[in-house]
């Protein structure tokens, strides 16, 4: 799953300005849900029309076969692909499926056991297409509404974690324009898990000058996140750059010696310039207005992405 690029523009923009980004994960969750739904209820309506019996047995045949995608698969049976790999250890595509036939099978006889118990609920979900309505009893509407929420919660853990990953790195190339840092005192490069370093895993950022490299960690975290502050520090990151610190972080930070950049605050983008004052890296004040700078420079960023890509740079 990936971000559009725009998007990550725009994330990238806000957080910089000191505004909230969070409001364009939840669009972009929202509208994805909903076209979701829509076609969802679109293929039940159109197997209607087709003269199709709408049972638990033409669901199961339909949108548990084995001819679709395992991430349909699973969202259908109400599953998602994590979750899978957590109970069995892996999602290769056999298991998916036999995991999902098996989760679905429990849950319409968990479904079935409730509506035995709760007889007094009446429940109907109707659904109509070019004049033609399709109704699912309790049932059935139980099984849509699952899938509903199962999708969803797909879809909003998948786009949260994919929000930061995606804009990290634009973020501090946004930060060093800004500042009108050379490229030579920075290293945006993808760095995969190398134990040869001083930590084993990816590094968001290297800040580079007389031949030392300052581990910089982005985190576009929200405020009473200590656990996400302890991670960085245990990491021996030189340089923390986040959404927004609480007070007990940015101690956190200091006492070790992690030079920090709380973003939500006012101005707070302004920070950057004291740590590169600090380390000696040559760079210009920033005197002008981001809701000017800040779209040519993302435009700029992403247009040398798609250059790179086309050359297989990325």
């Amino acid at each position: 799953m990936t971000l559009t690029d725009q998007i990550v523009k725009t994330i990238v923009a806000r957080v910089i300005k000191s505004l909230d980004y969070r409001i364009e994960i939840v669009n972009l969750i929202n509208a994805e849900f909903l076209q979701f739904a829509i076609d969802f209820f679109k293929k039940i309506a159109f197997a209607k029309l087709n003269s199709e019996d709408i049972t638990i047995d033409w669901y199961r045949k339909s949108f548990i076969d084995d001819k679709l995608s395992s991430k349909d698969i699973a969202i259908n049976a109400g599953l998602n692909k994590k979750t899978i790999s957590n109970m069995y250890g892996s999602a290769t595509r056999s298991i998916v499926i036999e995991a999902s036939q098996e989760h679905f099978k429990s849950l319409y006889n968990s479904i079935q056991e409730l509506v035995k118990l709760e007889k007094e609920i009446e429940l109907t979900l109707t659904i109509k297409l070019k004049g033609v309505s399709v109704y699912l009893n309790v049932s059935e509407s139980l099984i849509v509404v699952n899938t509903l929420a199962v999708k969803r919660s797909q879809l909003r853990g998948g786009y949260w974690s994919t929000a930061g990953k995606s804009a990290e790195k634009y973020l501090m190339l946004a930060l060093c324009s800004l500042f009108k840092v050379d490229q030579k005192y920075y290293n945006a490069s993808h760095f995969v898990k190398n134990k040869g370093k001083k930590v084993d895993r990816e590094i968001d950022f290297y800040l580079l000058i007389h031949e030392k490299e300052y581990l910089c960690e982005v985190k576009l975290m929200g405020k009473g996140n200590p656990e996400s502050a302890d991670a960085i520090l245990a990491r021996n990151s030189d340089i923390f750059i986040a959404d927004t610190l609480s007070q007990q972080n940015k101690n956190q930070c200091e006492q070790s010696g992690v030079m920090w950049v709380a973003l939500r605050e006012k101005n707070g983008f302004r920070r950057f310039k004291t740590i590169l004052e600090k380390l000696d890296i040559p760079h210009q004040d920033y005197c002008g207005n981001l809701d000017v700078d800040l779209p040519i420079i993302l435009d700029e960023l992403f247009a040398q992405k798609s250059k790179e890509s086309k050359r297989g740079g990325i």
